[in-house]
């Protein structure tokens, strides 16, 4: 039996997209939903279904009763009050209902950085999250992927509109990137291979050097007009993000992730790409999945 966290998310809804899909077709699948109505048809028709949150003990407990293996991400939480007090809020409960219900593989989505991090914000929380699996002694792949480019389409709009996106960094720095397609191809993978053993990070690293004025000439190019990376401080990505509602607690997070990222460069050029896990070219992922955000 696999467990899948977060189902109706962008990288669990592709997870679970790629177990249906897989050949046999012989795995249980169960999932922890908030809303199932959210869930596709075809999900309800084929999975068992457990409502509530990955966080409640309870529903955890339930949804891992008889599992050997589960799919775990944190969501984010914008207006949570601490970034680890959220991170722990479900790590807790996932590390006491291993202990009790003897999962054997777990993999969960963490980020590239350990052992280089630090005070880096939600980075760190998700590394922190990391050690604390690990401890329970479980099989455990955390997949560690640098800059999501999906992280780019909540700025479509802003792309359309005006030409510009908004990143920050510094200038001429690469920024390693993924797409959550080979987050979920590879955490898929995973869960459908019972061989595995011991506790490893998968690094999930695309294969471009594209620094941000590189990725404005890919998306400049593939939406045939002109768009350009506009580079803000932390600060301003600090205060941007209180404008839109964003708790003071996860803004100042977002502010120290950003120091970190600029200041210790581990989603940069020093990071080896790995096609084999992270395919994806940022220019594949603009024309199929940027451009129909921006212009439909």
């Amino acid at each position: 039996m696999i467990v899948v966290t977060t189902p109706t998310g962008q990288i669990g809804r592709q997870v679970l997209d790629h177990l249906l899909d897989a050949p046999d077709g012989t795995t249980d699948i169960r999932v922890i939903a908030r809303d199932p109505e959210r869930l596709s048809l075809r999900v309800r028709e084929h999975v068992e279904v457990v409502r509530g949150s990955h966080a409640d003990p309870a529903v955890l407990e339930e949804a891992c009763e008889g599992a050997d293996r589960l799919f775990w991400l944190v969501p984010p939480a914008p207006q949570a009050d601490s970034v680890e007090g959220h991170f722990q809020a479900f790590t807790e409960p996932l590390c006491e209902t291993i202990a009790r219900h003897g999962l054997e593989h777990v993999v969960s989505v963490s980020t590239l950085g350990r052992t280089v991090a630090k005070n880096a914000g939600q980075i760190s929380a998700s590394l922190a999250m990391d050690e604390a699996i690990m401890a329970t002694g479980v099989h455990y792949r955390a997949l560690c992927p640098p800059f999501l480019m999906e992280n780019l389409l909540g700025q479509a709009a802003s792309i359309r509109d005006a030409g510009v996106f908004f990143l920050s960094m510094t200038e001429d720095r690469v920024l390693r990137t993924c797409a959550t397609r080979d987050i979920a191809a590879t955490a898929a993978r995973l869960l459908l291979d019972e061989s595995w053993t011991e506790q490893h990070d998968v690094p999930l690293v695309g294969p471009d050097d594209l620094s941000p004025g590189g990725m404005a000439d890919v998306v400049s190019e593939v939406l045939n007009r002109p768009v350009r990376a506009q580079l803000i401080s932390s600060s301003q990505y600090r205060a941007a993000a209180l404008r839109h509602g964003v708790s003071e607690a996860w803004a100042l997070a977002l502010a120290d992730m950003t120091d970190a990222l600029n200041e210790q460069g581990f989603y940069g050029a020093d990071a080896p790409s790995t096609p084999e896990s992270a395919p994806t070219h940022f220019r594949e992922w603009c024309e199929e999945v940027l451009k129909p955000a921006v212009l439909g």
